[in-house]
């Protein structure tokens, strides 16, 4: 029996949803119930109802974010070890520490990090809705962490604030540089450049657009362009294709991969259904904490 039927039947029969984030490998982005970016699958993981597990290919943060939604759900990550190592440059007690040096400042998490990170943070957000949830923080001081790259971004967008930023980056962004746009202008002169915000500042600059994921596919879908050169981890072109059929897509310079989002694949998937692996434990008390943080996140549009 083909892979895809194995776990088709398997999901049957454990009541499992299947979440993948763009970045996953194109079979399992294809074998998933629902794809999407970080903001899309927290919303999607408090909506599922009906299910008991939830098998989600991503990395640990976005796993653990599942099980802060839905405590009630076993979630499963089919590699243990796909972690994060933006997500790992914020500690709580990095953080306790910033908050002692900015006393009353309102503090902004990236989805990027830890549940004990979101556990003492007032709010998380995504590259998604960052500037909007920095726009409506109740303080004129924000700590926003750990990508000091969004952290551009968003002073770029917002104004009147005072926003703190911590020292932490994507790996996998900041590979990008100014020479693949300048690259990209020759060789693709109609070409649209679209790329994420977890790019360093030079490269946003020189972009036509910085967009989440989901404003990628969205900005993809409306633009009249038929080239784009897309600044982000390359799986998301494998979705921008499907969806695009009549339309061109390039990686912004040498295609970017990000290996923790690549360790997933149709076996981990298939081995996770058939031993309940690996399952998401987190402390009670970080739930609550990191559950409020989230929830406000979910409010911002």
């Amino acid at each position: 029996m083909d892979i895809t039927e194995e776990i088709k039947n398997l999901k049957k029969a454990k009541n499992a949803v299947i979440i993948a984030h763009n970045y996953q490998l194109p079979e399992v982005q294809d074998i998933a119930d629902f794809t999407g970016d970080s903001l899309e699958l927290s919303r999607k993981a408090m909506e599922l109802e009906g299910f008991d597990v939830i098998v989600f290919c991503g990395v640990r943060f976005m796993a653990e974010t599942a099980k802060i939604l839905s405590p009630g759900r076993k979630v499963l990550l089919p590699e243990a070890d796909a972690g994060c190592p933006m997500a790992d440059m914020a500690d709580p007690e990095g953080l306790l520490k910033m908050k002692e040096m900015h006393p009353g400042a309102w503090v902004v998490s990236y989805v990027n990090t830890s549940a004990a990170v979101k556990a003492l943070s007032d709010v998380c957000c995504t590259s998604a809705n960052a500037d909007a949830v920095v726009r409506n923080a109740p303080r004129d001081k924000v700590i926003f962490l750990p990508d000091r790259n969004l952290c551009w971004y968003v002073r770029q967008k917002v104004k009147g604030k005072e926003i703190v930023c911590w020292d932490g980056y994507c790996i996998v962004h900041r590979r990008f540089k100014p020479g693949d746009v300048a690259m990209a202008r020759k060789l693709y002169p109609s070409g649209e450049v679209i790329v994420h915000p977890e790019c360093d500042p030079e490269v946003q600059s020189l972009a036509d657009g910085v967009y989440s994921t989901s404003g990628m596919l969205r900005r993809v879908r409306e633009s009249l362009s038929g080239v784009f050169i897309v600044g982000t981890e390359e799986g998301l072109i494998h979705r921008m294709k499907i969806e695009n059929p009549g339309k061109t897509f390039y990686s912004l310079g040498p295609a970017r991969t990000c290996s923790n989002m690549k360790k997933t694949t149709l076996s981990s998937v298939k081995n996770a259904l058939v031993q309940d692996r690996y399952p998401v434990e987190l402390d009670p008390d970080v739930i609550r904490g990191a559950r409020r943080a989230l929830e406000r996140m979910i409010e911002y549009i």
